[in-house]
C-alpha cells in the first residue's frame, strides 16, 4: 500500500524526516517495506527556465521550422531552431537548454544536446506539454499566459511538490490503517509518545456541508445482512472536467491515474479516510431507484474494463428499476459511471460485509481499491462523514447543489468495549507499566476508557478497529504504540520442568529424514490447503469428506488436502520447468478429512488428521557423472528407498505382508505394505491421467506411509544386541522353476517358516523368462546365507536343510529345481 508522506502532513503537524518516519511506523506494526522519492512531475523539470522569445523567424529551408533567440537570463540569448506552428516573438515560454534531461509522457527520457539543424545551429529546445510530463497536448510550444521573470526556474514556477512515498506491507488485520488518515493517527500516537508532545490529529473539516432539497433518487436495501448500512446523496447541476493541479498531485503521488473532477474526489476520499465512495450518473439510474440485492444466478454483467462476467446468485449488487449497475464494494458498470456528459450524480457510500465481498472479488478475479479495504472490514459509523467530505469537494471543484443525505442502517452499529486487566497487561508484556501510561497509551489511537478502578479499566473501541475484540487484541494494539522496542530483555529465563509423555514420533521422523537427505532426498513443505478443483477432477478425493474454508484466500487455498499427492506433483512441474528434471523428494505433513459418521458436533469427532511421509522420485538415478552411466529411477528403486527408510528405524521386515493392488486409484504397480491388517504404506507409479492434470511428461514413482502405524510397529520392535557370531556363514544358491503367478514373497515366507534356526537371510539374485521354459514359468535364482552360532555347519547338516527347503517348496507351490 503507498502512503504518501506530503499527504499524511495535512493531518498532523510534525518536523519529522521521512527517515525517522518510517522508523516509527515500522515500530508501530506498518512495516516501511520501501522508501521512493517522488516528484509531482516526472524528472521535477529540473535544467528547465522560462525564457522569452525575443526573435522568430522562418528558417531558411524548411517549410515549418522557424528561427529564434531566447532570453534566458544569462549574457547572451540562445538560438534555437523550433518546429511549433505556434512559436512567436514576444512569448514566455520553457526553454531545455543543452545537458537538460526530460522525461516525456510517453517514452523514455533524453538528453538535449547542441546540433545543426538544416545548417543553423541549435542551442536549445522550446517545450511542448507532453514532453516535458505536465500533459498529453503536443500541438505546440507551451505559451505561458502571465509574464514571469525571464531565468526563473521552471520547477518553482510550476510549484513542483517533492514527496517521500511509503510502500507499506499491511497486514490483513489492519483495516484501520488503510487511509492517509489511519496511517497519521498512528504515527502521531508514537510520535507524542515518544517526544512527550500532545499535538491532535487534524480531520477533515466537513461544519459546512448542508443538503438544500429532498434527493430525487430512492434507495432500497432488499440484503441487509450484506448491506448493513447504506449511504447516498444526490448531486444535480455538476460540471465535468480536469482536477485542479493539487488533487491531480496528490494521487499522482500514490500511482492513482486522475480521471475528472468528480471520480477523483471519491478516489481522493478513499485514500483519505479508507472509505470507498461511488459515483453514479443519476440520469441512468432507471426509475430513479437504488436497490441493493443479490444477482440472479448466470446473468451477464459488463464491468467497467469492458469484460463481460457471470454472476452468481451470491454477488451482491448495486441495481436500478431494470439491470445491475455495480458489483457492490468491488467493481463498478461500463454503463452507469461518470462521463464527460454528466451533469447530476448520485454518490455512494456503503458498509457491507467484508466475507461477501471478499467472495465475489475471488470468485471473479478482481483486485481493487475497494474491495481491498471492504475485505478487512470498513468502519461502519464513518460513511457520513466520508460522504459529507466527498460531496463539499465536489461541489468545491465542479458546482453543483448537494441533496440531504439518505442513510439506511436497520440496526445501528455499536461500538464494542473490553475490559483489561492491568496485571494481566503487564504479566504478558513483561514489565510493570502504572495505569496512568496505560490508560494514555490507548487513548492516543482514540481507544478511550469508560471506567476504570485499582485493577481494571473498561475501554470503548473505535467502530474502525475491526479486529480489536478481546484482552488480547487491546494490549497487542497498546503494545504497538508503546514500543516492543521499550520492553527490555530479562537478565535470567525461568524453565519449567515437564512430565508429560515424550512424542514417540518425532524421532522416527528424524531418523527417516537424516537417511533420506543423506541419499540425496530434499524435504519439502507445502501448504495443507489445496486447490478445490482437485476434488472435482479426481474421483480418488472423497468430497463428501473434504474440508473447505469458509473464507478462502483464494480458489488455490480452498481445501485442506486429503493427500500430500498434488504439492509433490505441484513441486516437481516446478522444477521441471526450471531445468530440474532429475528430482527426489520427501515430505512429512497431515493430511484432514472430515468424519461424515460423526453422531455430535465435537470437533475432535467431526474431523481428523493424520500425520504422513510421501516420497516423489522422477528422472535418473544418479547425477551425471564420469564414474558411472546414469539409469533412470524405476518402481524397484523407489520399494528398496521406502524399504531401507524402515529398516533405519528397525522394522521388522518380516511383521509386514506386502501385495500387490492392481485397482489402486492413482498408482499403477501399486504395491501395499499391510500391519495387522491396516495399510502401512503403499508404493508405485502414479498415472499417466494424473500426471497429465500437472503437465508431467516424466515417470514419477510415489510413495505414503501412515506415520502413526509405523510408530507403532517400529515401537514394538525391541533392538536386542547380542555376540558376534564366531563360526562361519554358508552360502548356498537354488535355482527355482516356479509358477508365474508365485511371487519372491511367498518363496521368503516359506522358507523362513520352514527353517528357523539356521537361514539368517536369503536373496533372489536373477530371474528369467523366456526360452527354453515351460509356458507360464519362470526362474528365480535364490542365494540362502546359513549360519550356526555354537558352530561350524557340516556338509550333511547343509544338504539337510536344503532338501527339507526344496520339499516345502515342491510341496506348496509345485516348484521344481533347475538344473
Amino acid at each position: 500500500m503507498k502512503i504518501s508522506y506530503n499527504w499524511i502532513k495535512d493531518y498532523i503537524n510534525i518536523p519529522l524526516p521521512a527517515e525517522e518516519a518510517a522508523d516509527l511506523l515500522t515500530g508501530c506494526g506498518l512495516e516501511v517495506e520501501m522508501t521512493e522519492n517522488k516528484q509531482s512531475v516526472s524528472g521535477g523539470l529540473e535544467g528547465l527556465k522560462i525564457g522569452k522569445v525575443l526573435t522568430c523567424e522562418k528558417h531558411p529551408d524548411s517549410d515549418h521550422l522557424h528561427i529564434t533567440t531566447v532570453d534566458i537570463g544569462e549574457e547572451r540569448p540562445l538560438n534555437i531552431v523550433c518546429g511549433a506552428p505556434n512559436v512567436a516573438a514576444g512569448q514566455y515560454v520553457i526553454v531545455a537548454c543543452i545537458g537538460t534531461t526530460l522525461y516525456p509522457v510517453s517514452g523514455e527520457s533524453f538528453k538535449i544536446k547542441r546540433a545543426k539543424i538544416r545548417g543553423v545551429e541549435s542551442e536549445g529546445m522550446l517545450c511542448a506539454e507532453d514532453e516535458i510530463g505536465l500533459g498529453d497536448a503536443h500541438d505546440g510550444i507551451i505559451v505561458l499566459p502571465d509574464t514571469p521573470a525571464v531565468g526563473t526556474l521552471a520547477k518553482d514556477y510550476y510549484h513542483i511538490e517533492n514527496d517521500t512515498i511509503f510502500e507499506i506491507g499491511l497486514t490483513p488485520n489492519r483495516s484501520d490503517a488503510t487511509s492517509h488518515i489511519g496511517v497519521a493517527r498512528d504515527l502521531l500516537a508514537v510520535y507524542n509518545l515518544k517526544y512527550h508532545q500532545n499535538i491532535p490529529l487534524n480531520y477533515p473539516d466537513t461544519d459546512a456541508f448542508e443538503g438544500s432539497y429532498q434527493p430525487y433518487i430512492s434507495v432500497q436495501v432488499d440484503d441487509t445482512k450484506d448491506c448493513p448500512r447504506y449511504t447516498g446523496l444526490c448531486i444535480k447541476n455538476v460540471k465535468i472536467a480536469a482536477s485542479p493541479q493539487w488533487l491531480q498531485n496528490k494521487l499522482k503521488a500514490i500511482g492513482i491515474r486522475p480521471i475528472n473532477n468528480v471520480v477523483d474526489v471519491t478516489q481522493f476520499v478513499l485514500f483519505e479516510y479508507g472509505q470507498p465512495l461511488h459515483a453514479f450518473d443519476a440520469d441512468k439510474i432507471t426509475g430513479n431507484q437504488v436497490i441493493v440485492k443479490k444477482a440472479d444466478e448466470g446473468n451477464i454483467f459488463i464491468t467497467l474494463d469492458g469484460v463481460e462476467r457471470k454472476l452468481s446468485s451470491q454477488d451482491l449488487m448495486i441495481c436500478n428499476q431494470n439491470e445491475p449497475m455495480c458489483m457492490a464494494g468491488v467493481f463498478g458498470g461500463i454503463h452507469s459511471g461518470i462521463s464527460e456528459n454528466s451533469t447530476n450524480v448520485f454518490l455512494e457510500s456503503a458498509y457491507f460485509n467484508p466475507v461477501c465481498i471478499r467472495k465475489t472479488a475471488k470468485r471473479h478475479g478482481l483486485k481493487t481499491d475497494a474491495s481491498f479495504r471492504y475485505e478487512r472490514g470498513c468502519d461502519p459509523q464513518i460513511t457520513i462523514k466520508a460522504i459529507q467530505r466527498a460531496a463539499l469537494l465536489i461541489q468545491e471543484l465542479a458546482g453543483g447543489e448537494i441533496s440531504n443525505i439518505i442513510d439506511i442502517c436497520p440496526q445501528p452499529i455499536a461500538c464494542n468495549t473490553i475490559t483489561l486487566s492491568f496485571q494481566r497487561l503487564c504479566r504478558l508484556v513483561g514489565k510493570q507499566i502504572t495505569p496512568e501510561e496505560i490508560i494514555r497509551t490507548l487513548k492516543a489511537i482514540e481507544i478511550e476508557a469508560v471506567s476504570t478502578d485499582d485493577e481494571k479499566a473498561c475501554f470503548r473501541i473505535p467502530s474502525n478497529k475491526v479486529d480489536v475484540t478481546r484482552e488480547a487484541d487491546l494490549i497487542e494494539e497498546f503494545l504497538r504504540i508503546y514500543g516492543y522496542n521499550n520492553i527490555a530483555i530479562p537478565e535470567y529465563l525461568n524453565y519449567s520442568l515437564t512430565f508429560l509423555p515424550q512424542d514417540t514420533i518425532t524421532p522416527v521422523k528424524e531418523s527417516i529424514s537424516n537417511y533420506l537427505s543423506n541419499n540425496g532426498f530434499c524435504e519439502v513443505m507445502n501448504n495443507s490447503l489445496t486447490k478445490s478443483e482437485y476434488a472435482e477432477k479426481f474421483n480418488f478425493i472423497n468430497k463428501e469428506e473434504s474440508i473447505s474454508m469458509l473464507n478462502p484466500l483464494s480458489r488455490d487455498l480452498q481445501n485442506m488436502r486429503q493427500t500430500l499427492l498434488f504439492g509433490g506433483l505441484e513441486n516437481i512441474i516446478h522444477n521441471i520447468n526450471h531445468g530440474n528434471e532429475n528430482i527426489k523428494i520427501y515430505e512429512f505433513g497431515k493430511t484432514y478429512h472430515k468424519n461424515t459418521n460423526a453422531v455430535t458436533e465435537d470437533v475432535t469427532e467431526r474431523y481428523a488428521e493424520e500425520q504422513k511421509l510421501a516420497l516423489w522420485i522422477s528422472g535418473k538415478k544418479q547425477h551425471e557423472s564420469w564414474q558411472e552411466k546414469q539409469s533412470d529411477t524405476d518402481f524397484f528403486f523407489a520399494k528398496n528407498i521406502l524399504e531401507n527408510a524402515f529398516m533405519k528405524i528397525h522394522v521388522n521386515m518380516h511383521s509386514l505382508r506386502t501385495q500387490p493392488d492392481s485397482s489402486h486409484a492413482y498408482l499403477n504397480n501399486a504395491l501395499q505394505y499391510m500391519a495387522n491388517n491396516h495399510t502401512m504404506a503403499v508404493v508405485g507409479e502414479i498415472k499417466q491421467e494424473v500426471l497429465k492434470y500437472f503437465d508431467i511428461k516424466q515417470p514419477v514413482f510415489y510413495a505414503e506411509v501412515d506415520c502413526l502405524t509405523l510408530q507403532k510397529i517400529q515401537q514394538n520392535n525391541k533392538i536386542v544386541f547380542e555376540d558376534l557370531n564366531k563360526f562361519p556363514e554358508v552360502n548356498r544358491d537354488l535355482a527355482l522353476l516356479i509358477d508365474q503367478n508365485i511371487t519372491y514373497e511367498q518363496i521368503e515366507q516359506i522358507s523362513f517358516r520352514t527353517e528357523k534356526r539356521y537361514l539368517k537371510s536369503m536373496n533372489l539374485f536373477d530371474v528369467y523368462q523366456g526360452k527354453n521354459l515351460d509356458a507360464g514359468k519362470k526362474s528365480y535364482a535364490i542365494r540362502y546365507v546359513l549360519s550356526n552360532k555354537e558352530k561350524t555347519l557340516t556338509n550333511d547338516e547343509i544338504t539337510r536343510i536344503m532338501d527339507k527347503l526344496v520339499a516345502a517348496y515342491e510341496k506348496e507351490l509345485n516348484a521344481k529345481l533347475r538344473s
